[in-house]
């Protein structure tokens, strides 16, 4: 038995913490009651409740069950306060008062001072309870009685009785057979007793000695419809409606005429109480859990009512943030993805081997004509400067969108020009017949001047194209003007050598560099925001434990639990995307060392060049500015893609290239599956399957602004249909942009 109500403790702490969680006021009515069930769920007596209105004889019934006059009785409503009649070796009194002071007396005396109504039938505003302890074999059992004040006389004694109902486990409703079953008393029995699950009540009808035999058959006739009309929840085979003649019971008592408490019908009614409290009282969860049910339903419509405007508010706020650190992410990815792009077409360039297969050959010749200067500056630093603009571009936009780290330019300088000191010339300079000497003409304007000069530059042609790399070393006898250009080609690659090496090194920085321009820092959740979310984990907790409980008690609930909100999804502070980097021959050779490990897949893509703006401060972008910028750069991107794939080996080009053939191509390699995928997303945007990607991107943001749950807060129905059909529209987005 112990047991039992060591569950019913966590069922009644769990509805006190949800009291403490909706923080209401002490005299409101949801208070009251939970502490009336609190009480009620940890009392180990079984607790019989006699109720009815004033002067209908309830205390002068408990008087004659008792056996002696243990309580007030007189001509007007003299109980102020609800007595509980509870098992003691002797008669004896205790009161307590709301300021902690306890009242102990032998006897009953002591409730003419502090348990009846003063001159002005007014309740004493101190007293907290009034016990009465009696030497009686039923309280011994572990029943208690509790003898109310007499309803429709004060608002406020009808408030106590009401709370005081909710904790008793059977309720004696007394009834005057003198004016049965009146409007108030129809009212108490819906109001007070069925709509808060108290269904164990026995009717009794009292003064019915007073009427006329005829008038009585009429009265009991009346008093079996009230009683077969209420369902109580009594143990099968016993009545709920029985006579007693409550003060000729209490007078035939005090006398110790047993005949005549037989004739009044004190000993029937005693012995079927009896009989009923054996039953009821070893199963007593299931009188008192019906009652739960009706408070605990009430908490948690409160409870709810409370908790979902905050949850909708933070899940709001989180969505929102995770909005824009999807944006922010993906416009970071991006700007990586062209960065990373720009950089290895950088690097690729400047890769030894490249650099001499595209300029060695002009810039000896440059060289030989006195005309290197000119050549670096036209030449060679145009192609550098577009590569440089064309990486920094993705710095600057990074740091507009950003706005961490202003980045620095990119400056890859040459090196200091290139000298050549002349052999001495032999006797013979007139010997133009060396096979290849190629005479380009007059005006070389080259220390050697003249044919000689002309001569040179031809054999800077010949002696490349023969690649001098891997002729053999022995040339019995070599021309003047071929050591010279011997020497030029040997200067110029010395020149590209140094260059590679020192701008290789410099891009290596730079690309460290960068990491701190691409990347943004997300901002903490706001104090407020936490506060409110530690309030509503508050609310959450106390429903879900209310609901757990009330599980293990068989209780049933239409409510689901709550789960907990997540924080917005970035984990860290900055985000900094970090894609894997491929190392390249040229980077192997030159040992330049390589930062980042991380995977993320490389597009071949061709990032047309362009000039970075000013490097200014620009003003913070509000999120629709960001999210704006990154459509635009993300069509940008993929105009692009397609512009390298028509520029790859084999590709059609310009009008040639029919984009439909192209998709059915592709389409051939896809499985069944994939392209059931496919045509479920082109129906879910509501398109056709030939949609062109930008149809696509108009749907999708035509849907967006239509279903986007944040249009929908406020109404639960719309708001999830809201997020269901986002869902869907999201999934197809997503497959057809990748298709």
């Amino acid at each position: 038995m112990q047991q039992q109500y060591e569950g019913y403790k966590d069922l009644a702490d769990s509805l006190k913490s949800a009291s403490a969680s909706l923080n209401l006021e002490y005299k409101s009515q949801l208070h009251q009651d939970i502490i009336t069930i609190y009480n009620h769920l940890v009392n180990p007596s079984f607790r019989i409740a006699v109720f009815g209105p004033f002067n209908h004889g309830k205390s002068t019934l408990l008087n004659a069950m008792l056996g002696n006059r243990t309580l007030p009785i007189d001509l007007i409503p003299t109980t102020g306060a609800a007595i509980a009649v509870k098992y003691g070796s002797d008669v004896r009194t205790r009161i307590m008062l709301l300021d902690g002071t306890e009242v102990y007396r032998s006897g009953t005396e002591v409730l003419q001072q502090f348990a009846i109504l003063d001159g002005n039938r007014q309740m004493r505003k101190d007293v907290a309870s009034v016990e009465v302890f009696c030497p009686h074999p039923f309280l011994e059992t572990g029943v208690e009685f509790l003898d109310l004040p007499g309803t429709n006389d004060r608002d406020e004694q009808d408030n106590l009785i009401r709370e005081q109902l909710l904790s008793a486990d059977l309720v004696i409703q007394l009834l005057d057979a003198r004016k049965l079953m009146t409007l108030g008393e129809r009212e108490n029995l819906r109001d007070w007793l069925l709509d808060r699950g108290i269904k164990t009540v026995i009717f009794v009808a009292n003064f019915l000695n007073l009427l006329e035999p005829d008038e009585q058959k009429q009265v009991q006739n009346r008093l079996l419809f009230v009683a077969e009309s209420f369902r109580a929840e009594l143990p099968p085979g016993f009545s709920n409606l029985y006579r007693v003649d409550a003060l000729p019971a209490l007078r035939a008592r005090l006398k110790g005429d047993v005949a005549a408490a037989n004739s009044s019908g004190l000993a029937a009614f005693e012995t079927a109480l009896q009989n009923i409290v054996e039953i009821l009282q070893p199963n007593r969860g299931s009188v008192r859990l019906p009652r739960v049910q009706a408070i605990a339903s009430q908490i948690q419509y409160s409870l709810k009512a409370k908790t979902d405007p905050i949850a909708i508010e933070i899940k709001s706020f989180v969505d929102k943030q995770n909005t824009k650190f999807e944006i922010k992410q993906k416009a970071a990815n991006l700007i990586y993805k062209g960065f990373t792009i720009s950089l290895k077409e950088l690097r690729d360039w400047l890769a030894l081997p490249k650099l001499l297969t595209k300029y060695q050959a002009d810039a000896a010749v440059a060289l030989a004509e006195n005309n290197f200067k000119n050549w670096q500056t036209n030449i060679l630093k145009k192609d550098l400067t577009q590569l440089q603009l064309a990486a920094m571009k993705w710095l600057y936009q990074a740091y507009e969108f950003f706005q961490e780290e202003r980045p620095q330019d990119l400056l890859i300088p040459f090196p200091s020009e290139p000298q050549v000191i002349l052999p001495s010339k032999p006797s013979n300079t007139d010997d133009l017949s060396e096979p290849g000497s190629i005479a380009v003409g007059g005006g070389i304007g080259w220390l050697l001047g003249g044919p000689v000069g002309a001569a040179v530059v031809g054999s800077i042609s010949y002696l490349l194209n023969k690649n001098i790399q891997k002729q053999d070393e022995q040339l019995a006898k070599e021309s003047y003007h071929q050591e010279v250009a011997k020497l030029c080609i040997t200067t110029i690659e010395d020149y590209l050598s140094r260059f590679s090496s020192h701008g290789l090194s410099i891009l290596s920085e730079y690309e460290q560099k960068a990491e701190k321009v691409i990347c943004f820092e997300f901002s903490q959740e706001p104090l407020e925001i936490t506060q409110k979310r530690e309030n509503l984990q508050q609310l959450q907790n106390s429903f879900n434990q209310l609901l757990r409980e009330l599980e293990k008690v068989k209780i049933l609930s239409n409510h689901q639990p709550y789960r907990e909100i997540p924080k917005y999804s970035n984990t860290h502070r900055k985000y900094s995307p970090q894609p894997e980097r491929v190392q390249t021959s040229s980077q192997k050779d030159t040992n330049v060392k390589q930062q980042h490990e991380n995977t993320a897949k490389n597009s071949a893509t061709r990032v047309e060049s362009v000039s970075p703006p000013p490097p200014k401060a620009s003003p913070s972008l509000r999120p629709e500015e960001v999210e704006a910028k990154f459509r635009d750069w993300e069509l940008n991107e993929e105009i692009a893609q397609m512009k390298a794939e028509m520029r790859q080996p084999g590709s059609q080009t310009g009008k040639q290239q029919n984009t439909t053939q192209s998709n059915k191509a592709s389409n051939q390699t896809k499985t069944q599956t994939e392209k059931d995928q496919i045509t479920r997303a082109y129906s879910i945007l509501g398109l056709q399957t030939n949609a062109s990607l930008a149809e696509v991107k108009q749907a999708y943001r035509t849907l967006v602004k239509k279903w986007h749950p944040d249009l929908f807060v406020g109404k639960p129905q719309l708001l999830k249909q809201a997020q269901e059909k986002m869902h869907l529209v999201n999934e197809a987005y997503t497959i057809l942009s990748d298709k």
